[in-house]
């Protein structure tokens, strides 16, 4: 099975710049997309042999999260069941016969880390709700995580320190997350992969001179580690300011 994940900033924009081109040229079986930033009745896509699900923020041009799955699932959800985490239209999570797959755009600790306080309740709240979907059957977690978890992570590891995505808290709530039963599916393949980023900022050219942070993941509950084939990052592709990431496992 392929999978996709892709933080395209603004989705009609997205497909403004070859969205559907690289869609159709990858054909995966589920694409995985956050920072919609629309309603799902403001966008019609072709996308012929696939169900399209959409989780949007209740405010307008935020956010959201979207999936396409050629196979139907078993059951839809969205959010995770706690009202403050459940209105930006964070997580939406698809359940098959043998796993969940659960799309996340974890919310941005912001400048001056002023919504850290409440992203350190955010990151124990999807842990718990992870975790316990992960009691029943394997889950795959994909998306925006905002973090860089280890230095090798990031191009500049001391002047972003106490920067929004590599706080000491942030990165702390990711291995968390992994001791809760998790494997960082790159890491897991290209432990030692050095300037493999997923985001770049738009200022001082810095995707060009690749100044990166790799903020976007596929985590997978221990149990499926064995059947993964391929774990990769694309920053050939372009139309957004992150890049897809891709998993393949053996079904």
């Amino acid at each position: 099975m392929k999978f996709i994940s892709w933080n395209v900033n603004g989705l009609r924009a997205c497909v403004g710049k070859g969205f559907l081109d690289f869609f159709n040229q990858e054909a995966p079986d589920f694409l995985c997309i956050q920072e919609t930033k629309l309603q799902a009745h403001q966008i019609d896509l072709d996308l012929p042999g696939y169900e399209q699900f959409f989780y949007d923020a209740q405010k307008k041009g935020y956010s959201g999260t979207a999936i396409f799955a050629k196979a139907p699932p078993i059951s839809v959800s969205r959010g995770i069941g706690i009202e403050p985490h459940d209105n930006e239209g964070r997580v939406l999570t698809l359940e098959y016969a043998d796993f969940f797959l659960i799309n996340v755009y974890t919310p941005n600790s912001q400048r001056g880390l002023a919504r850290l306080d409440y992203r350190m309740e955010w990151d124990a709240a999807f842990r718990d709700f992870a975790a316990n979907l992960a009691e029943e059957k394997p889950c795959i977690i994909c998306g925006d995580l905002n973090v860089a978890h280890q230095e090798i992570d990031i191009a500049n590891p001391k002047s972003n320190r106490r920067n929004a995505g590599f706080t000491d808290e942030e990165r702390g709530q990711f291995t968390k997350t992994l001791a809760a039963g998790f494997v960082d599916t790159f890491r897991h393949l290209h432990p030692d992969t050095p300037d493999a980023y997923t985001w770049w900022s738009y200022m001082a050219n810095s995707r060009a001179r690749n100044i990166g942070w790799r903020i976007d993941y596929f985590l997978t509950s221990q149990s499926l580690a064995p059947q993964i084939t391929k774990a990769e990052i694309l920053p050939e592709i372009h139309g957004s300011d992150h890049c897809p990431v891709f998993l393949e496992i053996k079904n």
